[in-house]
């Protein structure tokens, strides 16, 4: 075995399982919020000595690599990375029986690094060894690929073949963390391990241990779109596990209908949380009897703040990036100093659109930004409703916009609203430079969130579970304007943090009316003619917002509330 994870063995006690992780830019190992979420998770744990192992997929292909034709089609395709740039390869291998045939697993060690010298380790899964078949070797390979038998495959992967891999490796651990149904099958395992005779019955009838299952598992729910939870059939697990569990009991634990992973990690964690307060409150609507508590996310500021604020903040607040609480007292932060920051930030993410677009921006004109999964509920056609108001807005108090944003390669919705946004950026041509980024990635997301002027968030309440894109802009004093969802109701203090999009009747069509409204005779006008109300405002989103939304706050919770219960 590798000296490298013995240093791990005996002061980690604590297991997060995610199919997605974004470890750094040049590691694609994410699709979206989930994955960068778990990063984050991975660094604040990092930063505070908290003993987790993180247990993901390898993903050599990653998501996938977007193209966008002039007429902005979306091509995918695979976004290869080499392991061996990052991460070592363990001497250990484990087999899962899938089909009544094993499938070897091999991990590998990536180790992150926190400023202060502290380390955590990440094991990326891989199936990818001479030992299997050529079918099987690709399991690992493609995040999110495939039909529902390669997406059961995978999770049996993960939650079943990560607990053998950390038994493989000498870790003793006490609890597991599940971030999202994907990993429920580990709580499977768990549960089978559990299995004795019972004494009062025939032998071949067996015992589970449920309440020690519970007490060892931790689960975060992320979404309440039904399309979020996975769910498989009966048939097509028998076929994959047959005879893993006993069926009756299965159905008790995760649906009669169909297995579905979200019910079963529901069932089998003993702490179950959504990921802001509404979310916990859709979630226990969605499933009642459970008891859902909230632990709202947050994001890591080291990693989402420019690096101009980065050495203001230094300067001001040596500690902030262990304890961002002490960002309260941003209000100090000189103005100019503030704009000086947010310049460099915003001439940053001119050069990447010059860049990755070929087009010019213009540094002395609001840049507004939208960039996350292209998908439905988040409406990213919202703010092109109607085309005539927004060219109306523009004569008045001219701005650009820049989005940015990947569509599922199954996602038709989304896949048409990228065509759509690049159409009505067609028509605006000449009225409203509006700019469609390809290739969103890390990267770009700390570009676009840094150097925007103003953030924009238009989900379909209550649909957004939480959201973080627009905490990594309150870092860098970005100011939001959103629809009163997700964690946006608990950060939104009208005309000081941001705006709220909102309407009074709360129809939801009539949220690009508000939106316009915001704009046309708030948010605009203040940037043009009272700059140093703008600067307090930027100061005011960073003192409410980034001291709170922040990742080290996140993982106190996770720390003090889920595992050590």
């Amino acid at each position: 075995m590798s000296t490298s994870i013995d240093l791990f063995l005996l002061r980690t006690h604590i297991a997060y399982f995610s199919m997605e992780i974004a470890l750094r830019p040049e590691i694609p190992t994410y699709a979206g919020g989930l994955g960068v979420l778990a990063g984050d998770t991975a660094r604040s744990c990092a930063d505070l000595e908290i003993p987790v192992v993180f247990v993901t997929l390898a993903s050599r292909a990653g998501y996938f690599r977007q193209s966008i034709d002039a007429d902005g089609r979306q091509t995918e395709e695979p976004d290869w990375w080499e392991l061996r740039r990052w991460c070592t390869p363990l001497d250990a291998m484990v087999a899962v029986e899938i089909e009544q045939r094993p499938v070897w697993i091999r991990p590998w060690l990536y180790v992150h690094t926190c400023p202060h010298g502290h380390q955590i380790p990440v094991l990326l899964l891989d199936t990818d060894v001479d030992q299997n078949d050529e079918a099987d070797c690709t399991l690992t390979h493609y995040l999110y690929g495939g039909d529902d038998s390669y997406r059961l495959k995978q999770e049996i992967v993960l939650g079943i073949g990560g607990i053998r891999i950390l038994r493989a490796l000498g870790f003793s651990l006490h609890t597991y963390h599940l971030n999202e149904g994907h990993a429920a099958l580990l709580a499977l395992e768990l549960l089978t391990r559990t299995r004795t005779p019972a004494s009062d019955q025939l032998e071949s009838e067996l015992q589970y241990d449920v309440p020690e299952v519970r007490a060892r598992c931790v689960f975060t729910t992320h979404t309440p779109v039904e399309a979020g939870h996975d769910q498989f059939s009966y048939a097509l697990f028998e076929r994959l596990l047959p005879g893993f569990i006993e069926l009756e009991l299965l159905k008790r634990l995760a649906g009669q209908a169909k297995v579905n992973l979200t019910r079963l990690a529901l069932n089998l964690a003993g702490y179950v949380n959504g990921v802001a307060r509404r979310h916990a409150q859709t979630t226990a609507h969605l499933f009642p009897g459970y008891r859902i508590h909230a632990i709202t996310n947050g994001v890591h500021a080291g990693t989402w703040t420019h690096a101009a604020f980065a050495e203001l903040y230094t300067s001001h607040f040596p500690d902030w990036q262990h304890e961002p609480e002490v960002l309260t007292r941003a209000l100090r932060l000189p103005d100019d100093d503030v704009w000086r920051c947010h310049r460099s930030a915003k001439a940053d993410l001119l050069g990447i659109v010059k860049d990755r677009t070929g087009i010019s921006l213009d540094p002395s004109i609001p840049v507004l930004g939208f960039a996350r999964r292209m998908t439905g509920y988040k409406r990213p056609l919202l703010f092109f409703e109607d085309l005539d108001r927004v060219t109306s807005i523009a004569q008045q108090h001219p701005f650009q916009v820049v989005m940015a944003g990947k569509a599922h390669p199954r996602d038709v919705e989304g896949k048409q609203a990228i065509e759509e946004i690049h159409a009505a950026a067609r028509k605006l041509r000449d009225k409203v430079t509006c700019v469609f980024v390809p290739g969103y990635d890390m990267q770009l997301a700390m570009a676009l969130t840094a150097g925007a002027d103003i953030w924009l968030n238009t989900p379909l309440p209550p649909l957004e579970a939480s959201g973080t894109s627009g905490m990594k802009a309150a870092l860098n004093g970005v100011l939001n304007i959103s629809v009163l969802d997700g964690w946006w109701i608990e950060a939104c203090i009208e005309g000081v943090t941001g705006w709220s999009i909102e309407t009074r009747d709360e129809e939801a069509h009539h949220h690009a009316a508000d939106l316009y409204e915001k704009l046309e005779r708030v948010v605009l006008p203040l940037y043009y003619t009272d700059p140093a109300q703008w600067r307090l405002m930027m100061k005011q989103t960073i003192a409410n917002i980034a001291c709170y939304f922040n990742s080290q706050r996140m993982m106190r919770r996770y720390a003090s509330e889920a595992y050590l219960r």
